[in-house]
């Protein structure tokens, strides 16, 4: 499989120079480049490694002299990041999953599967499910009873969709995400040490051996269009009222959405980030891995939030935040600077104690 510079160069919207009949099969970092591939050197820290190496074509940083780097052709491209969305998109071969509906896979009869869906081995579709048309769902996926999926989907290998979740049109979800596994969700007969605490802070008072109960979810999922959830993450239906996640949202790995949450549009969730039920959050909100939200509170609009971060109270629109607990970026990195003067600064306080003392006692 091979594409042309030229070929290349339209998926990009980019300037092809050189020989753009040339062809490439696959791409590469610089150093590892040999003459079939597409070298990606998409800043002038890459210019030795392009001279000395073998790749004959490159992706370049806007203004490179791709002649003096000893190349046939090049494509040259203002903002190399996004570039490479529509390079990986070109160049992606995505899962093997073979043409037409496996012979072992079982799908209820009442179910409808949209036009030119490509259904894998051993693939459940249950009760009145409804799929759009050119679904591509690999194998050992499941889908509950009730679940509408819309059109121009992916589901990797293992993907569980539990029953009445409803997702939008272009929604991929990476292998072993589960869709609409019931809440984390359990009461005491009178109060917990967790109800307690909260009112308290901290004093649980009498101690009172009980066994938790659950409550069952009665909600479900909705998922709009264009979000991605990534491999092994889950997101809870609620327990009357939906989970939702908005139009563009995307997750990663290994994240845990909570009954109840409400996620807006076009947001980001790294890996490891935990969002504890009912919590709000809303547009293009950035939680950076490992990132925890506490239950029942809102992030605004465009928060950004760094690796590690615990979001325990309410955060305003627009607010950058690093640190347990979350406060200002700035703010947390000012106290890490103190912290790391702590010892300096005691050394410091002993010595001038020590010299007090000292003084008093001539006194």
């Amino acid at each position: 499989m091979g594409f042309t510079v030229k070929e290349i160069a339209a998926a990009l919207g980019a300037k092809a120079v050189g020989d753009v009949d040339l062809s490439v099969t696959h791409a590469a970092e610089p150093a590892d480049a040999s003459p079939t591939a597409l070298a990606l050197a998409m800043n002038p820290d890459y210019g030795d490694t392009l001279i000395n190496g073998s790749a004959q074509v490159a992706v370049l940083w806007d203004g490179a002299d791709w002649q003096a780097l000893g190349l046939k052709a090049a494509i040259i491209v203002a903002r190399p990041r996004y570039a490479m969305s529509s390079l990986t998109k070109l160049m992606d071969q995505g899962p093997d999953i073979e043409p037409g509906i496996h012979s072992t896979a079982v799908i209820d009869p009442t179910a409808e599967i949209g036009k030119n869906a490509t259904i894998g081995a051993f693939v459940v579709i249950g009760h009145l499910v409804k799929i759009g048309d050119n679904a591509r769902i690999a194998s050992h996926v499941s889908i509950a009873k009730g679940s509408s999926l819309g059109s121009d989907i992916l589901l990797h290998a293992g993907v569980r969709i539990g029953p009445f979740v409803s997702i939008g049109d272009r929604f991929i979800a990476q292998a072993n995400a589960t869709i609409g596994g019931d809440g984390f969700s359990f009461v005491t007969p009178e109060k917990s040490s967790v109800e307690k605490v909260r009112e308290n802070l901290g004093d649980q008072g009498d101690i009172n051996q009980q066994s938790w109960t659950r409550i069952y979810s009665l909600g479900n999922v909705e998922i709009g269009d264009d979000v991605e959830v990534g491999s092994n993450s889950t997101l809870d239906r609620g327990t009357i009222r939906a989970t939702r996640i908005g139009r563009g949202t995307k997750i990663d790995n290994l994240v845990q959405v909570g009954h109840n949450v409400q996620i807006g549009e076009d947001c980001l969730l790294c890996g490891l980030v935990g969002v504890a039920g009912s919590a709000r959050i809303g547009n293009r909100v950035i939680l950076g891995g490992q990132v925890g939200v506490s239950d029942n509170i809102f992030v605004g609009d465009d928060v950004v939030a760094g690796g590690a971060t615990k979001i325990f109270s309410n955060a305003p629109a627009g607010r950058v935040l690093l640190g347990s607990p979350a406060m200002k970026m700035e703010s947390q990195i000012e106290i890490q600077k103190a912290l790391r003067r702590l010892p300096r600064l005691m050394r410091q306080f002993s010595e001038l104690q020590k010299s007090v003392s000292k003084n008093g006692e001539k006194d």
